[in-house]
């Protein structure tokens, strides 16, 4: 008996750090790919982080943390308002994360 897959998604893993577009496999040329000036939303952060939606506003809430803050993307101050993460700073996060693990506590 074979199972017919199709009917399920493909995994959506894609690179956290591309220039390329969604729905094309061609780069986009016109803008140069900088990891200080890309934002990511809250899907691709939980990638990057391997943490989920409720742990990541925990760490936003606590300073000592040093998550690092959204930027907002619209005017708005409501609840859900649209918000994202500067790329380089979550990758210095997680990198600080992984420098830590090796550090012995004093």
């Amino acid at each position: 008996m074979t199972k017919n897959f199709a009917k399920f998604p493909a995994p959506a893993f894609s690179n956290l750090a591309s220039p390329f577009d969604s729905t094309s496999a061609v780069p986009d040329l016109a803008t140069p790919f900088d990891p200080a000036t890309t934002l990511i939303r809250m899907p691709r952060l939980e990638i990057a982080t391997g943490l989920k939606r409720s742990t990541l506003y925990k760490l936003m809430q606590c300073p000592e943390s040093g998550f690092p803050r959204p930027v907002k993307l619209s005017n708005s101050n409501a609840r859900g308002a649209p918000v994202a993460w500067v790329l380089s700073e979550v990758q210095s996060w997680v990198k600080s994360r992984i420098e830590a693990r090796d550090q012995v506590a004093a």
